[in-house]
């Protein structure tokens, strides 16, 4: 008995201890018997009240500062997907892309089996002035290797940019030397094109590929369509593939261009932000142009504005595929740390009331994966796939029909191009990357040739003259790949100007010696020439 006892006292005991040691942690928590309520009037006060117990009472010392920023972009999360908080590097580099400058060397590059390779340099530029030649590879950028190093090209990009008055020092390799040349650049505000070609196709039709709407598009679309009409231009082909937007105020500016009476163009509301209508002026100096324009699944935004007021006003065709569904306004709201807020604060609507945004309700993982799954959906090659809501349908005054709720329709719709005959060859090039590789070891070859080169006809005399398909073909059976005969005609069909297209571009005539050849396997541009033909 004496035993068991003894045995269930010291059980006791034990649990005694526990119980005391386990309200000793909760009381030692808790620093008091009763803890302090404190009074919060709002969620926003809450939040400050947080961070200030954090900074005061922490056990570690704490960045706050750290902390407001981790939690920024989780805010933001939750609105919408395009309102986004941008720290002060990004934002300046964002900045730099929409005003139409940025500071640094003038070059354009690609990034090339790990090297550095020089397409183009912007003549009179930081880095033409300083002696950097086209075909010339970056082996190192102030003593840093970046040769063979697999660093990615926004990453060389920021090691080229810097201030203006700043200076970068490259070691370069040319053809022709044995020793590497060292070259020092002063870095200088360099312009950024808008606009990647603009030339007459034939005769009476004009071709503008836009890339993006930043502070100065509407000054070059002016003068670049303004040249061309005095060289004839009756039509107009507006290429928006790719175009992701930009400034709101110069695709409105473009889009007034081409009404010669006040017509709505746009507007846009919000729940604190009334509706404001945007019309053209009436004084537009296109409004005797006939305009088709060009979308894919990559045009967002201000390139839907635009594409949207013509599609409503039945003021000429949209060609290509559906677009991307941006029908978002974003404010942009500077701090003075450097960082920013772009805060949605409407929605626009296009002149017939619809709103083209695409749904988010689902979450932003659902939002992002919306162009794969299109895919998936074989919407690239097929309309038999997308299915609008009838509640959304909308009729311009012409009476055709059209939807909001998920990107602008095309009037005319162009299947994704596929190769048939051809395909195990254009696969096995293309998984070996020969194309590009053979046009750079071209490139190299007729250097002295290539960067006299000041005019298309010129580019084309020469290319004329050279076997350059067969010289392909060669060098891809030097590779292990060997063309069937069966493949020749269509392969031949594509990749004689593709090929001629991407030496083109390698010259200083950079996309004006590229897009004259590629029109010829654009089957969506080919599709617009052709709607401007049955009018």
């Amino acid at each position: 008995m004496k035993n068991k006892f003894n045995t269930t006292h010291t059980l006791l005991s034990v649990i005694i201890i526990i119980s005391a040691a386990y309200m000793g942690f909760k009381l030692g928590a808790n620093r008091g018997a009763t803890p302090q309520t404190i009074e919060v009037k709002t969620s926003i006060n809450k939040i400050n009240k947080i961070l200030q117990l954090i900074s005061e009472r922490y056990v570690d010392s704490i960045s706050v500062d750290n902390l407001v920023e981790s939690a920024i972009p989780m805010i933001v999360k939750n609105l919408d997907p395009h309102s986004t908080y941008i720290v002060a590097e990004d934002l300046k580099e964002l900045d730099e892309s929409l005003q139409g400058s940025f500071e640094g060397v003038g070059i354009t590059f690609n990034m090339n089996s790990d090297t550095v390779l020089v397409i183009n340099v912007i003549d009179g530029g930081p880095a033409n002035r300083a002696g950097v030649e086209a075909g010339d590879r970056i082996i190192r950028i102030n003593d840093s290797v970046v040769a063979g190093q697999k660093i990615n090209a926004d990453n060389i990009k920021k090691l080229l940019r810097g201030e203006t008055g700043t200076k970068v020092s490259i070691d370069v390799q040319r053809q022709g030397f044995d020793m590497e040349i060292p070259i020092i650049i002063t870095r200088a505000k360099i312009p950024v094109k808008s606009i990647d070609v603009s030339y007459l196709i034939n005769d009476s039709t004009g071709f503008i590929k836009l890339s993006t709407f930043s502070r100065n598009t509407y000054n070059d679309f002016i003068a670049a369509a303004t040249r061309l009409k005095k060289q004839g231009m009756k039509k107009l082909i507006l290429d928006l593939r790719d175009n992701t937007g930009g400034y709101m105020d110069q695709a409105i500016r473009i889009t007034n261009e081409f009404f010669s009476e006040k017509t709505l163009i746009v507007y846009t509301e919000g729940y604190n932000y009334p509706r404001e209508n945007f019309y053209s002026s009436g004084k537009g100096r296109l409004g005797d142009i006939e305009i088709n324009i060009l979308i894919n699944a990559i045009t967002a935004s201000a390139s839907e504005i635009l594409a949207g007021a013509i599609q409503d006003n039945d003021r000429g065709l949209i060609i290509g595929i559906r677009s991307f569904g941006k029908g978002l306004v974003q404010a942009p709201i500077p701090f003075n740390d450097g960082s920013g807020l772009n805060l949605t604060i409407g929605r626009y609507h296009t002149p017939t009331g619809r709103c083209i945004q695409k749904p988010y309700d689902q979450g932003l993982e659902q939002y992002n994966n919306d162009l794969y799954e299109r895919v998936l959906n074989n919407e690239l090659f097929a309309t038999d796939n997308i299915h609008f809501n009838d509640s959304l349908k909308y009729t311009t005054p012409k009476g055709k029909i059209v939807y909001g709720g998920g990107g602008i329709m095309p009037d005319v719709f162009v299947a994704f191009d596929t190769i048939e005959s051809a395909r195990d060859f254009f696969q096995k090039i293309s998984q070996k990357n020969l194309v590009y590789n053979f046009v750079m070891n071209y490139t190299d070859k007729n250097r002295e040739i290539i960067n006299n080169i000041t005019y298309f006809e010129q580019l084309d005399n020469f290319l004329e003259t050279q076997n350059i398909f067969d010289d392909f073909l060669k060098y891809a059976a030097t590779n292990g790949i060997k063309i069937k005969s069966s493949e020749l005609e269509e392969a031949k069909k594509i990749l004689d100007p593709e090929l001629k297209g991407l030496i083109g571009r390698n010259t200083p005539l950079d996309n004006e010696g590229f897009y004259p050849y590629y029109e010829k396997i654009d089957v969506t541009l080919q599709k617009a020439i052709d709607c401007f033909t049955k009018k």
